[in-house]
């Protein structure tokens, strides 16, 4: 087992050695830096006088942006990690040595996984920053960063599964970009389109209120009376939405409430919308509000009720990147059984 991870490791140190000697690298990294910060400058302009937890909500934007900038760097980085070595006649000098194909492409993928982490790290500093401001929840900060590595990673591990499998390294990388679009917009699409495609019609009892001028409490009182609608059933498609990495960081993140029994931050805001989008719709009645008018279900309730739609979402990732990674492996194994008509192994 040492040996292999011996194997494992040459891989790597080849794989970091190429992308630290390139000029483009440190290119991205000074620009990612500049953009991130030029953001959150304005963030804190803007924001400052209107937001009490400064530091918390500077640090949730801070986190989907280096969300953002990752998922459109790392592509570049992993799209055509095995095809352009194959292009540039240097993976065969690979192939030919002891280094097996799930070696060569583990080591890809880590090596890309690695480098892309450094985009993490130039953020780094805004984060601390953000952290000084005040209003920051140590658990935030403790689940958010390990969601934003494994989501990096999950790119990382696409982008190097689908340029094992696909022979040009334009259109593995093209892919990958494609890929990453759709989980990070096309889910949003998806749930949309999907929650309008599934509207059922349904019969509902009539509601109206009395308003009382001396408590200034409202009074459900039950017309006798019914009424057709038409109802959006999103909890069809939820599993959609639940895919989508801006909606897995923000789920996983312990809510905090406030007096009203409302998350007071972006993450939990997100967060409740999803959970929320798995229940069936159900028909409003005079039993769901208190004697003052209030709402009697709890968001303690909707959580205790609903799956955690980040660890779904985690799931499916996870079962995609490993189907890419065995696609690569498969698609890079030495000697080869039979090769597409004009391909080669090298």
């Amino acid at each position: 087992m040492s040996r292999w991870l011996q194997m494992l490791g040459v891989v790597i140190r080849l794989e970091l050695a190429q992308r630290v000697r390139s000029v483009a690298w440190y290119v991205l990294l000074v620009i990612v830096a500049i953009v991130v910060g030029g953001v959150i400058v304005v963030l804190f302009l803007s924001l400052q006088g209107f937001q009490r937890d400064l530091g918390g909500a500077i640090f949730a934007m801070t986190i989907f942006l280096v969300m953002l900038v990752t998922s459109l760097v790392t592509p570049a980085l992993s799209g055509s990690a095995i095809n352009g070595d194959r292009d540039a006649g240097t993976l065969a000098s690979t192939q030919v040595t002891q280094v097996t194909g799930t070696q060569l492409v583990l080591g890809k993928v880590i090596g890309s996984w690695i480098a892309s982490l450094g985009f993490l790290a130039v953020c780094t500093p805004f984060m601390l920053g953000s952290a000084m401001l005040g209003g920051l929840r140590i658990e935030a900060v403790l689940v958010a960063l390990p969601i934003l590595v494994l989501e990096i990673g999950f790119v990382s591990a696409i982008g190097v599964g689908l340029s094992g499998m696909i022979r040009k390294p334009v259109l593995s990388t093209v892919v990958t970009y494609l890929v990453v679009a759709f989980f990070s917009v096309g889910t949003l699409i998806g749930f949309g389109v999907g929650t309008l495609a599934f509207q059922q019609e349904e019969t509902r009892d009539e509601i109206t209120w009395d308003f009382d001028d001396r408590t200034g409490n409202s009074t459900c009182i039950a017309t006798g009376n019914t009424y057709e609608t038409t109802v959006p059933r999103p909890d069809r498609v939820w599993l959609m939405l639940a895919a989508n990495p801006y909606v897995i960081m923000a789920d996983a993140i312990p809510p905090q409430l406030d007096a009203n029994g409302y998350p007071d931050d972006i993450f939990g805001q997100i967060g409740l919308g999803v959970r929320m989008v798995q229940e069936p719709p159900r028909a409003e009645s005079c039993a769901d509000y208190g004697d003052d008018g209030t709402w009697q279900d709890p968001v303690e309730g909707i959580y205790e009720r609903t799956a955690p739609s980040w660890f779904v979402g985690l799931g499916i990732h996870v079962l995609l990147a490993g189907a890419a990674v065995w696609g690569a492996i498969a698609a890079v194994r030495a000697p080869a059984k039979t090769l597409a008509a004009g391909s080669r192994i090298a």
